[in-house]
Protein backbone atom coordinates (compact mmCIF):
# COMPACT_ATOMS: atom_id res chain seq x y z
CA UNK A 1 0.00 0.00 0.00
CA UNK A 2 1.25 3.46 -0.84
CA UNK A 3 2.15 6.10 1.69
CA UNK A 4 0.81 9.55 0.94
CA UNK A 5 2.09 12.61 2.79
CA UNK A 6 0.72 16.11 2.32
CA UNK A 7 2.58 19.23 3.36
CA UNK A 8 2.47 22.98 3.01
CA UNK A 9 -0.64 23.90 4.92
CA UNK A 10 -0.55 26.82 7.34
CA UNK A 11 -2.37 29.93 8.49
CA UNK A 12 -2.64 32.61 5.80
CA UNK A 13 -4.64 35.77 5.22
CA UNK A 14 -7.40 36.20 2.64
CA UNK A 15 -5.88 36.89 -0.76
CA UNK A 16 -2.67 35.03 0.01
CA UNK A 17 -1.24 32.12 -1.95
CA UNK A 18 -0.13 28.72 -0.77
CA UNK A 19 1.28 25.62 -2.43
CA UNK A 20 0.49 22.19 -1.10
CA UNK A 21 2.68 19.22 -1.89
CA UNK A 22 1.84 15.55 -1.93
CA UNK A 23 4.58 12.96 -1.78
CA UNK A 24 3.76 9.35 -2.61
CA UNK A 25 5.97 6.39 -1.82
CA UNK A 26 5.52 2.69 -2.34
CA UNK A 27 3.58 3.11 -5.56
CA UNK A 28 4.39 4.62 -8.94
CA UNK A 29 1.80 7.30 -9.63
CA UNK A 30 2.62 7.81 -13.29
CA UNK A 31 -0.42 5.80 -14.40
CA UNK A 32 -2.77 7.03 -11.69
CA UNK A 33 -5.14 9.93 -11.38
CA UNK A 34 -4.41 11.97 -8.26
CA UNK A 35 -6.97 13.94 -6.33
CA UNK A 36 -7.14 16.72 -3.79
CA UNK A 37 -10.04 16.85 -1.36
CA UNK A 38 -10.75 19.02 1.65
CA UNK A 39 -12.84 18.89 4.79
CA UNK A 40 -14.00 22.09 6.42
CA UNK A 41 -14.98 22.15 10.08
CA UNK A 42 -18.39 20.59 10.54
CA UNK A 43 -18.68 19.61 6.89
CA UNK A 44 -18.15 16.49 4.85
CA UNK A 45 -15.02 16.00 2.82
CA UNK A 46 -15.40 17.38 -0.70
CA UNK A 47 -13.65 17.23 -4.03
CA UNK A 48 -11.29 20.11 -4.81
CA UNK A 49 -9.18 19.12 -7.78
CA UNK A 50 -7.76 16.16 -9.63
CA UNK A 51 -5.30 15.47 -12.36
CA UNK A 52 -5.39 12.58 -14.77
CA UNK A 53 -2.45 10.27 -15.23
CA UNK A 54 -1.49 12.21 -18.35
CA UNK A 55 -1.84 15.65 -16.81
CA UNK A 56 -5.36 16.93 -17.52
CA UNK A 57 -6.64 18.99 -14.59
CA UNK A 58 -10.12 19.19 -13.13
CA UNK A 59 -11.46 21.58 -10.51
CA UNK A 60 -14.52 22.13 -8.42
CA UNK A 61 -16.45 25.24 -9.34
CA UNK A 62 -15.50 26.88 -6.06
CA UNK A 63 -11.77 26.83 -6.81
CA UNK A 64 -11.64 26.99 -10.59
CA UNK A 65 -9.59 29.94 -11.70
CA UNK A 66 -7.80 30.21 -8.36
CA UNK A 67 -6.22 26.77 -7.87
CA UNK A 68 -3.84 24.90 -10.15
CA UNK A 69 -3.03 21.21 -9.82
CA UNK A 70 0.14 19.74 -11.26
CA UNK A 71 2.19 16.60 -11.04
CA UNK A 72 5.80 15.57 -11.30
CA UNK A 73 5.80 11.86 -12.02
CA UNK A 74 9.58 11.52 -11.93
CA UNK A 75 9.45 12.55 -8.26
CA UNK A 76 6.12 10.87 -7.48
CA UNK A 77 4.81 14.27 -6.42
CA UNK A 78 1.58 16.19 -6.87
CA UNK A 79 1.04 19.86 -6.11
CA UNK A 80 -1.85 22.21 -5.52
CA UNK A 81 -1.14 25.88 -6.06
CA UNK A 82 -3.79 27.94 -4.32
CA UNK A 83 -4.09 31.63 -5.11
CA UNK A 84 -6.42 34.33 -3.85
CA UNK A 85 -7.37 32.22 -0.87
CA UNK A 86 -10.70 32.86 0.82
CA UNK A 87 -11.91 32.02 4.34
CA UNK A 88 -14.15 29.31 2.83
CA UNK A 89 -11.00 27.53 1.65
CA UNK A 90 -10.21 26.70 5.27
CA UNK A 91 -10.01 23.01 5.99
CA UNK A 92 -7.88 19.92 6.06
CA UNK A 93 -6.60 19.14 2.59
CA UNK A 94 -6.08 15.54 1.59
CA UNK A 95 -4.22 14.05 -1.32
CA UNK A 96 -5.23 10.66 -2.67
CA UNK A 97 -4.26 8.21 -5.39
CA UNK A 98 -6.81 6.53 -7.60
CA UNK A 99 -7.40 2.85 -7.06
CA UNK A 100 -7.21 1.86 -10.70
CA UNK A 101 -4.67 2.96 -13.28
CA UNK A 102 -5.62 4.83 -16.44
CA UNK A 103 -9.01 5.82 -15.06
CA UNK A 104 -10.36 9.14 -13.90
CA UNK A 105 -13.03 10.02 -11.39
CA UNK A 106 -13.76 12.62 -8.75
CA UNK A 107 -15.57 10.09 -6.57
CA UNK A 108 -13.79 9.69 -3.26
CA UNK A 109 -14.66 6.00 -3.16
CA UNK A 110 -12.42 5.43 -6.17
CA UNK A 111 -9.35 6.79 -4.39
CA UNK A 112 -7.64 4.18 -2.28
CA UNK A 113 -4.49 5.69 -0.81
CA UNK A 114 -5.03 8.73 1.34
CA UNK A 115 -2.73 10.96 3.31
CA UNK A 116 -3.32 12.29 6.81
CA UNK A 117 -4.05 15.76 5.52
CA UNK A 118 -2.57 19.20 5.97
CA UNK A 119 -4.40 22.07 7.65
CA UNK A 120 -5.06 25.23 5.68
CA UNK A 121 -6.53 28.14 7.60
CA UNK A 122 -7.48 31.36 5.84
CA UNK A 123 -8.23 34.09 8.31
CA UNK A 124 -7.51 37.74 8.91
Amino acid sequence: QAQVVESGGRLVQPGDSLRLSCAVSGRNISDLAMGWFRQAPGKEREFVSAITHNGSPYYSSSVKGRFTVSRENAKNMVYLQMNNLEPDDTGVYYCAAAVSPFTFTIAQSQYGDWGQGTQVTVSS
